[in-house]
Formats: structure tokens, sequence, C-alpha cells
């Protein structure tokens, strides 16, 4: 969106009587082919430009948002956001980022956009080889489809304390769901990777022959009794694990109290040598962006340092009613107040690969999904559903289904042990994570 039309709707803002103002432009365009049992299923083609508008009229505050962006909507726009902001509540941490905060001068180039526009027959063509491969596979009987999807995000902010700037990024991804089926019953197994450069999307034929390998394997799942025991949760989920804690060192649930590790900052909250960082800077990144979506420079931060939690996770609000400095963690959308996320989140790997780790635990759980995860935010007790394999004197031996583990989030984060198989897969990463001693809830 042309940042004169975004400068133009803060200047009518002030001069309606907004004391400070930001307006953000986001323009999308994206394509999307789904086929299943080699036909085409599904074309999806968006093409949308919207525009979104925050005032602050004293410590009051508002937002709105609209795809209209006619001069005449523009001023209806306006008028209709300052007349919000003067009926809201005053919130006395309510604000634009300080000035000096602000990202400034030529900002870093991310490598993010990739110009090329595949075709719909180009898209179509990968996502068939990708089903291709995964009904090839032994065992697969069915198919649950591939889609294969492109699309383009730009992003400009302005703002009355003088900040603009452009945030552009591509995105190419490619997956396969596929039924795998014998005489005991079926099982789904499903593969599929996002990127920043479609140079980067691996093969088709070898996601969708993934997806087919995964959903075979399954077959022949068993459930088992309840127990408690080592628990390896495969890289591909794990970070998953880390949602939990995100949520309990970010700024507002720190002010609110409602966070497990509130009393945490400064002390051992993981075992010696785990370390997780934060980086908004990684070229191609999924999570990667030059400013935060408040305009504060933004960069590489260490969340947690040789197992001891550094820092919480800050956006300007939050900061000022910590009484602290924003870390350039606002996240927001084209309406509302900014809430706070990170950008590419990795738990660094240890030195022992997956194999190594079953090896060490002798027998156990090997977690290959979840899903239906439950926390309680304030006391850290955490419980997901969960399929898998058994493993026993190091090997797998049997896949398992419908059990679940939980147990207390501080208690798992101080004795989890990092493997050595990260792969960066999209903006949250973790190798394989071994816990010692998980209660597993089965039969």
């Amino acid at each position: 969106m042309d940042e004169n039309l975004l400068n133009d709707v803060v200047a009518q803002a002030l001069a309606e009587g907004a004391d400070a103002a930001e307006a953000v432009g986001a323009e999308r365009r994206a394509l999307s082919i789904t086929v299943r049992l080699g036909e085409l299923e599904e074309v999806e083609r968006e093409e949308s430009r919207d525009l979104g508008l925050r005032v602050f009229v004293g410590r009051r505050q508002a937002s709105v948002s609209g795809s209209d962006i006619s001069p005449e909507a523009r001023a209806k726009l306006v008028a209709r956001c300052i007349a919000m902001a003067r009926l809201a509540p005053e919130d006395p941490y309510a604000g634009l980022a300080d000035p000096e905060r602000l990202a400034r001068g030529p900002l870093p180039d991310l490598d993010l956009y990739d110009a090329a526009e595949p075709t719909p027959e180009a898209l179509e063509a990968k996502a068939r080889a990708a089903e291709d491969a995964a009904r090839a596979v032994p065992k697969v009987t069915n198919s649950d489809g591939a889609s294969a999807s492109w699309s383009t995000n730009q992003w400009r902010m302005v703002t009355s304390a003088g900040f603009s700037g452009l945030h552009r990024a591509s995105g190419f991804s490619l997956g396969a769901a596929a039924i795998a089926g014998d005489e005991a019953g079926m099982e789904t197994g499903y593969e599929g990777r996002s990127v920043r450069w479609q140079s980067d999307l691996p093969e088709a034929d070898a996601i969708g022959a993934e997806a087919g390998r995964r959903a075979a394997a399954r077959l022949g799942a068993r459930k088992i009794a309840s127990t408690t025991a080592p628990v390896i949760f495969e890289n591909r989920l794990a970070a998953s694990l880390l949602s939990p804690l995100i949520g309990a060192i970010s700024g507002p649930s720190i002010a609110r109290g409602t966070s497990f590790l509130k009393d945490k900052l400064g002390q051992m909250v993981f075992a010696k040598g785990v370390a997780i960082t934060d980086e908004p800077h990684r070229r191609r990144g999924l999570g990667s962006s030059p400013f935060d979506d408040e305009g504060v420079a933004n960069g590489a931060l260490s969340l947690i340092d040789d197992g001891l939690l550094t820092t919480w996770l800050l956006n300007t609000s939050s900061a000022r009613q910590l009484e602290l400095t924003t870390t350039g963690h606002a996240s927001r959308g084209l309406a509302g107040p900014p809430g706070v996320s990170t950008s590419n989140l990795t738990l660094q790997p240890g030195t022992r690969s997956q194999g190594e780790l079953m090896k060490d635990a002798g027998a156990g759980l090997l977690v290959t999904s979840m899903f239906g995860p439950s926390l309680n935010g304030n006391t850290g007790d955490w419980s997901v559903g969960c399929s898998g394999f058994w493993f026993d004197e190091g090997e797998i031996a049997y896949p398992v289904n419908e059990i679940t583990v939980a147990g207390n989030l501080i208690d798992i984060y101080a004795r989890l042990v990092p493997g050595s198989d990260l792969q960066i897969r999209g903006s949250s990463n973790a190798p394989s994570l071994l816990v010692d001693a998980i209660a597993i809830a089965g039969l």
C-alpha cells in the first residue's frame, strides 16, 4: 500500500483530534491447488488490500480496519476510530512506542521475498506428484489429498511518531496426507513443508513418500496400560512444548499475574546446557521481520541461557506496566492493540541423536502426534493427547495410540534433554526432546 496514503490517514486522524495515530496497510495475493485421488478438487485464489488505523486520544485508544480505501471510506474510518477512542476507557499504559526505540536507518534485508509466481498448472503438478508418491507407498490404500500453494504478503506501517517501514514476504507450501489400511484398521500420515523461497521447497515425491511412510508405520497401533515412563517428543512437534513457555513469559501474562513462571525470572527453569533463542533477522525465516509490529527495532534475544530464564517478552504497553523496556516482541493484526509473540524461536540442539536418546532411556514412548493440549496457565499443569511408538531396549517395538501424557511443565522443563536432530521447519523449532519420566494415561 502506498506510503503517502498511510501518511494522509495519520495526518487526517491528527487533524480531527487524535493525539497520536498509526496506520497499517496489508496486501495479500495467494493461490492454492488441492488434488485428491488424482483429480483436481479445489482451487482457491485470494487478492486483498486492507487498511488498519489505531488512534490515541489522551490515554484512550481504539482501532478499526476496512478493505475500502477510497477517500470517502478513509474519512469515515478515521471519524469512526476517533469517536470510538473518545468512548473507550482510559489505559495508563496506552501509547505509541517511544521514538528512541523505533527502527531507524536502512532496514535489514532478510531475503524473504521470492518474486517467482507459479502458475496454477505448476502448483497442480506439484500436488499431483506428491499425492502420487504417497499412494505408491506399500499399504497406502487411500488419500486425504495433497495441496500446493503460493502467497505474497506486504505490510507497511506509518506512525505519527515518525516511523515508516515496509515488510514484504513470499511463501510456498506443499503437503500430502495418506491413508494406510489393513485388516485391523486404517491410519493416516501427513508431511508438509512451508518456505519463503520456492527453491528451498523439498521435492514433491519426497514429501508424498514421507506422508505414505508415516501412515503405513502407524498400522497395528495398540493401546497400552497407564504407566510412568520416559517420553521422547519427535523433533517435528517438539516445539509444541515451548508454546506454554512463551505464553508464560509474555509481558501481558506477567502483568496480570496469571503465569506459572511469574516468579522465575533470573532462575533456572531448564536444565543446565539448555538454550532457547529468538531470531527475528534469520534470513528466509518464516517468522522473520525487520521490525516488530509497533515499529520497534528488534534483534536476536536469548530467552533461556544455560537453563536460566533471562527475560520477559514485552511490547510497549506491558513494558510500561512492568516499568521495563520493550523487547521488540509486539505482534498485531490490522485491528486491536498489539499483543506479544516470538519470531523464529529455536531450542538449540544437544549432542545425542534421537536413536541415542532412545538407548539412554531404554524403554518408553516416542510421541509423533499430539492433539487437544490442556494447560492451567497459573500452575503449569499440562496434558495432551498423543500417538506414537513404544520403544524397548532402545528400539522401536510397536505403534501406540489413544494415550495422554500429563505433568507439570515446571517439572518437565527442568528435566528436558534436547537431542541433536534440529530441523528448521517453521517459525518455532526444536530437536527431539527426552523427559526421563512422565505420567502416561492409557487403558
